[in-house]
């Protein structure tokens, strides 16, 4: 009986054991199994990474930066891309920074773990200055549609831009103030973002040195709506004009208040003013409005025809303001990459640095020391009828066209 339990015990514990084994091989062959395609992925998929605003006011700008950016990653994966010999597969990572700094940063430093290869983005000024030092840390390359000045004047060597500096636009802008619309008495208002008084402070600077005279600057924020109390303040300085650095969300109901009270004073403002979703939120209000953009019209732009008709193909809407430019800021990192024969940010950094590419937006896409880009030109517009019209084009590749040569 004592044997007969032996025994059993005996076979039992043989039988845990060989089941035990059995285990531990099956659940090493599942994971050998799946380590094999994981790598194989990690070396065929480069992922770029993707910030910007797609949910709250700014959601329109983002959406349409990302919609440019995809339609690169998409043509580039059109052409069977190889790196190092091997063909790869571009991915994008889009990410919602809500066009807010501690969420942009914490974006980045995800960015930064998930290893992507690039960024493209963030979008606003604010965001992307706080995320380029986590991106320089770390060595990975960044092309923003940031345009104030600080951005690139942090020393770092992994920062770009896909648009114009706001030194060159507002200084644009505050000299055509002047001269050309022979404003003396001027009053800006800023939105005390990154972007909205940096733009702001160019303006000024270059306002004042053609000889006009600031004579009153206040300023809002990026939430607000109702500008009774700073519009009345200004129509007692009696303006020639007034400027305002800051996003649609704002400038649209302002320019709707500005006529209720009965400013007479044109609006100027930059490119967030410059969009569809401008005209539909000021109605009627917006004609005599005047913004600058950087760059040529789509319609001037080196590839802008076939653009716009692969955009309205691809996402059945028009183009805005800003996918050109995430366009050509995605297809620039990727070129970059294949020029290097690698995707690793340390190898294909230096070969950024000093690109050529022939874009949508220039052909002639070249940057700086800074990660400015040399070639950038500023196209100035008017609300006429509904609908913004050319005034004036200044650089960009081209020579500069004035609204007759333009119509």
């Amino acid at each position: 009986m004592q044997a007969s339990k032996l025994s059993t015990l005996t076979l039992a514990v043989a039988a845990a054991v060989a089941l035990s084994a059995c285990g531990k091989k099956e659940e090493a062959a599942p994971a050998g199994a799946a380590s094999a395609p994981a790598a194989a992925s990690a070396g065929n998929v480069i992922k770029i990474g993707f910030a910007a605003p797609l949910t709250g006011p700014q959601s329109h700008y983002g959406e349409e930066y990302k919609n440019g950016v995809t339609l690169a990653i998409e043509d580039a994966n059109a052409e069977k891309p190889t790196i190092g010999g091997k063909p790869v597969t571009f991915e994008l990572d889009a990410q919602d920074d809500q066009a807010d700094p501690k969420t942009a940063t914490q974006l980045a430093q995800k960015f930064v773990d998930g290893k992507v290869a690039g960024i493209v983005g963030h979008f606003n000024s604010g965001t992307s200055i706080p995320a380029s030092k986590i991106y320089s840390d770390a060595g990975i390359p960044m092309i923003a549609m940031a345009t104030s000045p600080v951005f690139t004047s942090q020393g770092f060597k992994n920062t770009f831009r896909s648009m114009t500096s706001d030194t060159q636009q507002g200084g644009v802008m505050g000299k055509f103030a002047v001269e050309k619309l022979h404003a003396k008495k001027i009053v800006i208002v800023d939105d005390r973002t990154a972007y909205g008084q940096g733009l702001a402070d160019e303006f000024e600077k270059a306002a004042r040195a053609a000889g006009g005279d600031v004579v009153k600057r206040e300023f809002t924020n990026d939430k607000a709506t109702d500008f009774t109390a700073i519009l009345t303040s200004i129509k007692g300085a009696n303006p020639d004009v007034v400027f305002y650095g800051g996003a649609d969300a704002q400038s649209a109901p302002m320019v709707k208040q500005m006529k209720r009270l009965g400013l007479k004073s044109p609006l100027i403002s930059g490119e967030m003013t410059k969009t569809p979703t401008f005209l539909q939120l000021a109605g009627k209000e917006a004609d005599g409005t005047i913004a600058s953009l950087a760059g040529l019209p789509l319609e001037q732009m080196p590839g802008g025809k076939d653009y716009e008709a692969r955009y309205k193909a691809r996402f059945k809407a028009d183009v805005a303001t800003y996918s050109p430019y995430g366009y050509d800021a995605a297809r620039t990192l990727i070129q970059a990459m294949e020029q290097a024969n690698s995707a690793d940010p340390k190898v294909y950094l230096p070969v950024l640095a000093k690109i050529t590419h022939q874009g949508v937006t220039s052909s002639n896409w070249t940057y700086d020391e800074k990660g400015d880009l040399k070639d950038g030109g500023i196209t100035v517009y008017k609300v006429e009828n509904g609908q913004w019209k050319v005034m004036e084009t200044v650089g960009g590749g081209a020579a500069a066209k004035d609204a007759s040569a333009a119509k």
